[in-house]
């Protein structure tokens, strides 16, 4: 994997990878190179096999504070709209490749999350937010849909759909602990405690069995699309798979001789 040039990249010796967006003065906005390069990170993290957990968070005070007035949405208006589809396809790319990442992502929401910077830390599977965070879901506010980048998929699962019609409708700007209370967020910890939270959970995750995480995510992603006969159906599939990997072994072993199991 090529390192990035428009964000900070590290994986450390217990396999947990860290995305730090890097554009502190304008609250890590996105530019056009931002969204291509994350969107060819995440994909190329699906065949790195140290990466046990990811932690996503930006530098500064935000978290990301969405497309770039200046680098994104005013050269919008000069496309064509076969070049402005082509955009927003990689917006929906990037959300794809979140989810298509059969490992733990956790969003450390440091500061601002909003726009294109609320729906990437939705789109990951933990999210851990600072007292002082704020998540706003705003393109109603600046004229287009609130189903963006998959935002009108993924935010009926986490907060129901009368919520989720609530916050993309009004674009209104959710504090952390509205945020925690609608489980939005799973947790809320001093602005201090933001990444040293993040790091603990994804310790946990890195112990884990992967392989039987990954598939946890997996079915988390398909079933929504599915009737309750066919998850089932697809849910006894997936068990009798993880049911072969030498971590359901290492499970039962680890069990039989009182100890902690020592997954692959």
């Amino acid at each position: 994997m090529n390192a990035p040039q428009s964000f900070r990249f590290e994986l450390d010796a217990q396999g947990i990878g860290t995305v730090t967006l890097d554009r502190p003065e304008s609250l890590n906005s996105l530019t056009f190179q931002v969204y291509r390069e994350l969107t060819d990170v995440l994909r190329a993290l699906r065949d790195e096999p140290k990466l046990r957990a990811l932690i996503i968070t930006g530098a500064g005070r935000g978290f990301c504070s969405g497309g770039s007035v200046h680098d994104i949405i005013g050269p919008l208006f000069a496309m064509s709209p076969a070049e402005r589809l082509a955009f927003t396809r990689m917006t929906g790319e990037l959300i794809g490749n979140l989810r298509n990442l059969d490992r733990p992502i956790i969003a450390a929401i440091n500061g601002v999350a909003a726009g294109a910077g609320a729906v990437i830390a939705l789109a990951c599977d933990f999210r851990i937010a600072s007292d002082q965070a704020k998540i706003a879901f705003l393109f109603v506010k600046v004229g287009l849909a609130g189903a963006d980048m998959g935002a009108a998929w993924l935010l009926p699962q986490v907060v129901g759909l009368a919520r989720a019609t609530e916050i993309l409708m009004l674009g209104d700007t959710l504090l952390a602990n509205e945020a925690l209370r609608i489980g939005l967020v799973n947790r809320v910890v001093a602005p201090e405690g933001v990444i040293p939270e993040a790091r603990a959970l994804a310790e946990r995750l890195a112990r884990g069995p992967r392989f039987a995480l990954g598939m946890t995510k997996r079915m988390l992603t398909l079933e929504p699309a599915l009737s309750l006969a066919d998850a089932l159906e697809a849910e006894a599939q997936a068990q009798q798979i993880c049911m072969a990997h030498p971590d359901f072994r290492a499970a039962y072993e680890a069990f039989v001789e009182k100890r902690e199991p020592n997954f692959e």
